[in-house]
């Protein structure tokens, strides 16, 4: 089974664009829809986007050498070697035709958004309904306004729910992702300090996530973290469930365990009695995805084992708290991302560690004007975490030294302004059996020190 009927005539129709080509193409249904040349198959759309570095016009061809059957494209190619669709936008005309093909499939779709944890808690809401339900689940995070279209143009026949990141740093981009995913059920999993320097402060953040809500059914279900403040007062104008540690959400975890850096376990109390369940995954903060996993799939029809089982095969999404022996130290891999929730909550867990635990933090970035606070407070967390080395990378990550040295705490702490100077004492810093964790903001490029680390012995 493959994608339901798309024909080429449809794409113009729907974009409002012009059909250039053979008409007796025009009733030909696509077989996909790819916006890179090198992923293109036989009877693909390829979607020419103009980036900053990349004209995807100029691969047009290259996409029909390798098996394309149209293109949609913002201006005319004069030398195309096949039909297509000629759009003022192509972004525009992709988010068009998400709209429209997610209209044609009438199953539960999750929408996942809030300021940490998304993908963690995406990847475990699909591991669990997986057990019930053929799942079409956003593929790592493109969870962007050219992620979210494809994904929803990737749902096929077969599928039978879709779990969909959808993530956002500004004012209005919410509106037309949720325009698009249309969700019967938004999981909110906190709002936090994130793309400050658009969205102003907190109150900014949870105005631009509920936007989601502005396209969801009367009967739509909002699950959200009921242990952030922002979240448990506000009022979704849908029914709500709430997931947490404090003893007033719906769903709750307790007798929380972590078990070293495999897994993690704990029982899920909520008014359908108590469920135990492991979580193949580091640290304790894991946890606040597995809740809202259960809740939705409870909502679904799931029972308790089947909820059990799909957290049992839950597996993290590269640079997401990625464990790895390298035979020298245990390399806590986070550097996927960071903001001041997920890095306290990393370094909470590494404390928790045994042997010498040395984290290795950079730059959290898009904090406005209030970055170099931020910083300084990770820093006293950190002084205050029980971990017993800090090393601090960027610009930015030299505020979170500071912070930790205005507290007085005597301990082992660096900073490095480039990491080519943290690189050069790297196998002096790091001893043998630490455990280290890597973490910082995307941009900061910190899979670098991950690597470096890799090489040590």
């Amino acid at each position: 089974m493959g994608m339901k009927p798309l024909t080429q005539e449809t794409i113009a129709r729907v974009t409002g664009g012009e059909y250039i080509g053979d008409d007796v193409l025009k009733s030909a249904c696509i077989t996909g829809v790819v916006r890179d040349n090198r992923e293109a198959f036989e009877g693909c759309l390829f979607v020419c986007i103009r980036g900053e570095r990349v004209d995807g016009h100029s691969y047009a061809n290259k996409a029909f050498g390798a098996g394309a059957s149209c293109c949609l494209a913002e201006q005319v190619l004069p030398d195309a070697r096949g039909p297509y669709v000629l759009v003022e936008s192509t972004l525009a005309a992709l988010k068009a035709l998400g709209e429209y093909y997610r209209s044609l499939f009438n199953i539960p779709v999750v929408g996942v958004t809030g300021s940490v944890g998304k993908t963690t808690a995406k990847e475990m809401v699909a591991a669990v309904l997986s057990q019930k339900f053929n799942v079409l689940k956003t593929p790592e995070n493109l969870n962007n306004e050219i992620g979210v279209p494809l994904t929803l143009l990737s749902l096929r026949e077969e599928h039978e729910a879709a779990v969909v990141e959808m993530g956002i740093s500004d004012f209005g981009e919410m509106r037309r992702l949720s325009k698009m995913v249309r969700p019967d059920i938004c999981l909110m999993t906190a709002i936090g300090y994130c793309h400050l320097e658009q969205l102003g402060d907190l109150n900014g953040v949870l105005r631009a996530k509920s936007e989601v809500f502005e396209y969801m059914k009367p009967d739509g279900l909002a699950v959200v973290n009921g242990d952030d403040t922002l979240l448990a007062s506000f009022d979704p104008g849908i029914k709500k469930l709430t997931f947490g540690l404090g003893e007033k959400n719906d769903f709750r975890a307790v007798n929380i365990h972590p078990l070293g850096t495999t897994d993690v376990s704990c029982d899920i109390v909520s008014g359908s009695g108590c469920l135990g369940v492991r979580i193949p995954a580091f640290g304790s903060h894991m946890v606040l995805g597995a809740l809202p996993a259960a809740a939705i799939g409870r909502h679904l029809g799931l029972g308790d084992e089947d909820i059990r089982l799909g957290l049992l095969n839950y597996a993290p999404v590269g640079g997401r708290a990625n464990i790895v022996d390298t035979g020298y130290i245990t390399l806590i891999d986070d550097c996927y991302n960071a903001n001041p929730n997920s890095m306290a909550a990393s370094v909470r867990s590494l404390a928790t560690l045994e042997g010498r635990r040395v984290a290795i933090l950079g730059d959290m970035t898009e904090l406005g004007y209030e970055a170099d606070a931020l910083h300084r407070a990770l820093g006293t967390l950190v002084a205050k975490s029980g971990i017993d080395c800090l090393v601090c990378c960027g610009a930015k990550a030299e505020f979170i030294y500071k912070g930790l040295v205005s507290t007085g705490v005597e301990m082992e702490a660096w900073h490095f302004p480039m990491k080519e100077a943290l690189f050069a004492v790297l196998p002096s810093l790091i001893k043998k059996g630490d455990s280290v964790l890597v973490k910082a903001s995307h941009s900061m490029h910190f899979e670098e020190i991950a690597e470096e680390l890799k090489k040590l012995s």
